[in-house]
């Protein structure tokens, strides 16, 4: 993009003084609504949505700055479509590891598990074994805050917060991420050293 065509700022304080008027609206369309449906509600909301876009868009270009707003579902096809006020969400998390330290990891599941130390009875099965006991042991956050304590290095992670519909005991769990629709998505969060590795001049 050339100096000429650089968004003004005067163009940013534009944009600012929109996202203000269209948390107006949006309050409005919400305290007044007569529907869990009302369109009134979602007409406000994709405005909100576009003009909150537009401003953390020319906010970066102008200041190298963004918002701390996460718009649903802004770079998937069609946006979100889930509804305003769901019934229920899905928490979707992903986080991988790299195993740097096997017999660190190794050490910690034998403290939990007699069966898996020479001559404990068990065939042991190596890493694999080791793993099924420490994440059978903690819980995932506690894995994510010890990693280096067991051996492992944290790598790329994601979370997903998904509208959803009320589901029974039980009922999503042989395929738990088959119906992860990017649609119902309310927001996602992610840490990668992709983002860490860029320059901030670029």
């Amino acid at each position: 993009m050339s100096d000429a065509a650089q968004p003004t700022i005067a163009e940013v304080r534009a944009a600012a003084e929109a996202v203000k008027a269209a948390i107006d609206r949006h309050l409005e369309a919400v305290s007044s609504h007569s529907a869990a449906d009302d369109p009134a509600v979602s007409t406000a909301y994709e405005q909100l949505a576009t003009a909150a876009i537009a401003y953390d868009q020319l906010l970066y270009e102008v200041y190298d700055e963004v918002t701390p707003f996460e718009v649903p579902g802004d770079e998937g096809p069609g946006g979100y479509h889930g509804p305003e006020q769901p019934e229920a969400i899905s928490v979707l998390i992903r986080r991988d590891y790299h195993v740097v330290d096997p017999k660190r990891l190794r050490a910690q599941a034998e403290r939990l598990d007699d069966s898996l130390t020479p001559g404990g009875g068990s065939d042991g099965g190596g890493v694999n074994a080791a793993i099924g006991v420490l994440f059978g042991e903690f819980e995932p956050d506690e894995i994510a805050a010890r990693s280096e304590e067991f051996g492992l290095e944290e790598a790329d992670s994601t979370l997903w917060v998904a509208a959803a519909e009320p589901s029974e005991p039980g009922e999503w769990l042989p395929e738990p991420f088959e119906h992860a629709d990017p649609q119902l998505l309310i927001c996602r969060f992610d840490v990668s050293e992709v983002y860490d590795d860029e320059d901030p001049d670029d």
